[in-house]
C-alpha cells in the first residue's frame, strides 16, 4: 500500500508567487550548504506549504519526496514524552511521582520524578557513546548512572540536556504499557497522528527512506553515512519522519489536533522553571524546547543524527507550524538561513534557535575559580589559562577553544580559524558557597571534580 502525505497536511491551494519563491530558497540554500535533500512544510496559519528537494541517498541517486523519512535524532524526544503524557492523562502514573517506583534502576537517586526526566532537570549525565551503549542492557546502562557520585546537580534545580533520562523515559512507557517502546509510540502515537512509522535499523519500511550525509571538507565530496545509535537509546533518536509528519506533530503540540488531547498539549508546553537551558532554546517544558519572539513562544526541538538535521516549530496563538528536514549535518546552517528567510518571504518571525544574549558588558578573563575539571558522565571538560591569561575549554580532550568569559559567568566559544564568538554557555557558583561548581556547555552541565 503506498504511503501517503497525513491527511489534512497536505499543502492547500496557496498563491503560486509564494510557492515559486519559497521552492526557488530551499533549493539554492540546499545547494549552497551541499546539502543533498530537504523537506520543509510551512503553515503561515492561513496557507499551507509542501516543499521538498534533492536526493534522500547521494549514492543512489533516490529522489528525497514528500513521503521520504528522514532519521530525527533527538527530535525523537518530543514523541517519547508525548507518549509519557498520555499514560499520565489515562492516569497511569503521575508526572511528581518518583521514577524509582516504577524502574528499581533508578533507585540510587529516589528523588528524581518523571517530570525531571522528560524536562532535563533530573541531574543524569547525558549517557555513554552509542558503541558503549550497545554493550549492555537498558536497566544496567540506567543504574550505573543513577548514583550520587554521577548526579550532577539535585533534581529540580538545573537543567542538563541527557539521552540517558529518554532512555529511562522509554523504560517507563514500556513498564507501564507491557509493549516495547516501538509498538507503544506507534499504537499510541504514531496512528492518531496519520504517520506511517519508520525507525533506524528497520529493513521493512513502509514507506522511502533517506540516509544521512557528510561533506568531505578537503574535496568537497558529499557522501552517506552509517546511522548509529544502541538498541537501548530507541526512545533519544530512532525515529524517521518526513516535515509533514513533523507538522502534525507541531499542530499537536498548539493544541490543534485529536491525537493528543488539550490538557497533554498544554503540560507539554509549560515551562518547567529550573529549566534554563542555556544555548539550546530560551525554556523547556515536558519534551520541547520554548522559543521567545517577537512576544510570542514558540514550541518544538532540534534532532541532529549522524548526517542529518531536523527542526520543529509550532506557536499556537496563530496556528502557525514549520517543519525542516535535511539529510545533512550542514543542514543546521541551512535551517538558519531558511528561518530567516521565512519572515521575508511569509512574515512568519520562526526562531531558529535561543534568541540572542542581552549586552553582557565587557569580555573578562574568567575567574582564577572558573578553571579546573567538570565531568558529565564519562566526559571530562577541562578550563585552563595561558601565560597571557586567555582561557580556553577542552571537551573530552578535543583541541582547546578559547573562552571568553562575561561579568555574569556566561561565556563565548571562539573559532579559531574564523575568530568568530559564539555562545557556548555559563558557570554556576554555588549560592551558599559562592564556589564555581558546574559548568554549561552547550546544555549539557558538567560538576566540577577538582578542588577549584
Amino acid at each position: 500500500m503506498p504511503y501517503t502525505v497525513p491527511t489534512g497536511q497536505a499543502g492547500a491551494a496557496a498563491p503560486s508567487t509564494l510557492r515559486q519563491e519559497l521552492q526557488s530558497r530551499l533549493d539554492t540554500l540546499a545547494d549552497v550548504h551541499r546539502v543533498p535533500g530537504a523537506q520543509l512544510f510551512v503553515d503561515t496559519g492561513a496557507e499551507t506549504f509542501s516543499l521538498h528537494t534533492g536526493v534522500a541517498d547521494a549514492a543512489t541517486r533516490a529522489p528525497l519526496i514528500p513521503e521520504t523519512a528522514v532519521p530525527l535524532g533527538s527530535l525523537t524526544k518530543p514523541y517519547t514524552a508525548a507518549l509519557v503524557l498520555l499514560l499520565a492523562d489515562d492516569g497511569d502514573l503521575d508526572l511528581d511521582e518518583p521514577v524509582a517506583d516504577h524502574l528499581p534502576e533508578l533507585r540510587g537517586l529516589p528523588r528524581v520524578s518523571v517530570r525531571h526526566l522528560l524536562s532535563h532537570t533530573g541531574g543524569l549525565p547525558t549517557g555513554p557513546d552509542s558503541d558503549t551503549a550497545s554493550a549492555t542492557g537498558g536497566a544496567r546502562y540506567l543504574a550505573s548512572l543513577s548514583t550520587p557520585d554521577q548526579a550532577l546537580f539535585p533534581p529540580g534545580s538545573d537543567f542538563s540536556y541527557s539521552n540517558a533520562g529518554y532512555v529511562a523515559a522509554g523504560r517507563l512507557v514500556e513498564s507501564v504499557t507491557g509493549m516495547p517502546w516501538h509498538e507503544a509510540v506507534r499504537a499510541l502515537l504514531l496512528e492518531p497522528l496519520g504517520t506511517v512509522p519508520a525507525f533506524l535499523g528497520d529493513t521493512t519500511a513502509a514507506r522511502p527512506l533517506a540516509t544521512g550525509h557528510t561533506v568531505n571538507t578537503a574535496t568537497g565530496q558529499v557522501r552517506p553515512v552509517r546511522q548509529n545509535l544502541a538498541p537501548l537509546e530507541a526512545p533519544a533518536g530512532a525515529l524517521l519522519a518526513g516535515a509533514a509528519d513533523l507538522a502534525a506533530l507541531g499542530h499537536a503540540l498548539a493544541g490543534r489536533s485529536d491525537a493528543l488531547p488539550p490538557a497533554v498539549a498544554k503540560e507539554m508546553r509549560r515551562g518547567e522553571r529550573a529549566a534554563r537551558p542555556g544555548t539550546l532554546a530560551d525554556g523547556w517544558g515536558l519534551g520541547v524546547a520554548l522559543y521567545r519572539r517577537g512576544g510570542r513562544v514558540w514550541y518544538g526541538h532540534d534532532g541532529n543524527a549522524q548526517g542529518t538535521s531536523c527542526h520543529l516549530r509550532a506557536e499556537p496563538e496563530s496556528g502557525a507550524v514549520v517543519a525542516f528536514t535535511a539529510n545533512a549535518g550542514a543542514g543546521t546552517a541551512l535551517w538558519r538561513d531558511l528561518a530567516a528567510d521565512l519572515e521575508h518571504v511569509t512574515g512568519l518571525r520562526v526562531p531558529a534557535a535561543a534568541a540572542p544574549a542581552p549586552d553582557r558588558g565587557r569580555p573578562l578573563a574568567p575567574p582564577a575559580a572558573c578553571l579546573g575539571t567538570y565531568r558529565n558522565g564519562g566526559t571530562p571538560y577541562r578550563v585552563t589559562a595561558g601565560d597571557d591569561g586567555a582561557a580556553a575549554l577542552s571537551v573530552d580532550g578535543d583541541l582547546p577553544l578559547p573562552l571568553v568569559c562575561y561579568a555574569d559567568l556566561s561565556y563565548d566559544l571562539v573559532d579559531p580559524a574564523t575568530g568568530r564568538r559564539e555562545p557556548g554557555g555559563r558557570f554556576h557558583r554555588d549560592p551558599v558557597s559562592r564556589r564555581v561548581e558546574r559548568i554549561q556547555v552547550s546544555g549539557r552541565t558538567a560538576r566540577r571534580t577538582d578542588d577549584g
